[in-house]
């Protein structure tokens, strides 16, 4: 047998390579395949028991009653499950044996402020391949927890993202610096949602100007050429709701637009600008850009009306 052939040590890697929590079968099938080789891996076999319980219990607390469940699972929420931080590290470690998660939904407020860091740093190069959809809301984030997040994509982590919701988590402008890199490098991001609703007294994210700055309009080192790769090209939602934008990221998001940095930003209502600083005129700056910049997409002029309406509702 050419496994017999290989070293103790050659066998144990190739073993711990196996253990899937989520799969243990595979991992303990070819332990089975030789007496020595059952042996070895005894002190593996148990540790792949301990996670496999561990990720059975995270699992029941999103309503997945067994590991198989979870594995093929296209959408998984924890809402208010009561997760701790190491629950969150726990999630992390299964993000590269998820392989259908489409939808992931995490509104945890128990795990504290380290929860989501631990989450995010678990995440390495091609974890959650699946998932499209990503929404954190009203559980702490923070800067840390961003900066994180970026790490994570910048290592590879959610390659498909689409969709990314960040409401009310607490992200201040040091860390939408931070991730607007990241975020920028995402072809495929459509929607981003910072918003929060300061009248249920969850906390909001405190971003502002410099922050929206860096994520549609970063300063070009000098000398350098504009371009248009790393832009967010088909981002078509931005809500920025209960945020502390004010006039000069007004100006920026309406520069953006005018230049055609946001060619897909089309669904920017009164209602994803409710609440922040800036003035009537400013958000009417962003409106007045928004609608030249469909009519550039449609070659008409008939979002008029579409555009009056926000404004009244402003």
């Amino acid at each position: 047998m050419a496994l017999a052939a290989l070293s103790s040590d050659a066998q144990r890697i190739i073993f711990a390579k196996l253990c899937n929590p989520l799969d243990p079968g595979v991992a303990v099938a070819l332990g089975s395949a030789s007496k020595e080789l059952w042996e070895l891996t005894q002190a593996e076999r148990q540790q792949l028991q301990a996670n496999y319980e561990a990720a059975a219990a995270l699992g029941r607390k999103a309503w997945k009653w067994s590991c198989k469940e979870l594995r093929e699972a296209t959408e998984v929420e924890f809402l208010q499950a009561g997760l701790s931080s190491d629950d969150l590290a726990l999630l992390g470690t299964l993000g590269s044996m998820l392989p259908a998660l489409e939808t992931l939904r995490l509104c945890e407020r128990a795990a504290g402020p380290d929860g989501v860091p631990r989450l995010a740093e678990k995440l390495g190069a091609g974890a959650l391949p699946a998932v499209t959809c990503l929404e954190l809301g009203y559980m702490h984030v923070g800067d840390t927890g961003a900066s994180a997040l970026a790490a994570a994509l910048g290592r590879g982590a959610l390659p498909r993202l689409e969709i990314l919701v960040l409401c009310g988590t607490a992200i201040g402008d040091a860390g939408l610096v931070a991730l607007a890199p990241a975020l920028r490098r995402r072809p495929a991001l459509n929607s981003l949602d910072f918003g929060g609703f300061l009248s249920t007294g969850a906390q909001s994210n405190p971003l502002g100007d410099e922050g929206l700055v860096a994520l549609v309009a970063p300063p070009l080192p000098p000398g350098a050429q504009p371009t248009t790769t790393g832009v967010l090209t088909k981002l078509e939602t931005l809500n920025l709701r209960d945020t502390q934008v004010t006039e000069a990221g007004c100006a920026a998001l309406a520069s953006a637009l005018d230049s055609g940095a946001l060619p897909a930003l089309q669904k920017l209502s009164q209602l994803h600008l409710r609440g922040i600083p800036a003035s009537k005129a400013a958000k009417a700056t962003v409106f007045a850009a928004m609608k030249a910049n469909k009519r550039r997409a449609v070659g008409t002029d008939d979002v008029s009306l579409e555009l009056a309406g926000a404004m009244r509702l402003m």
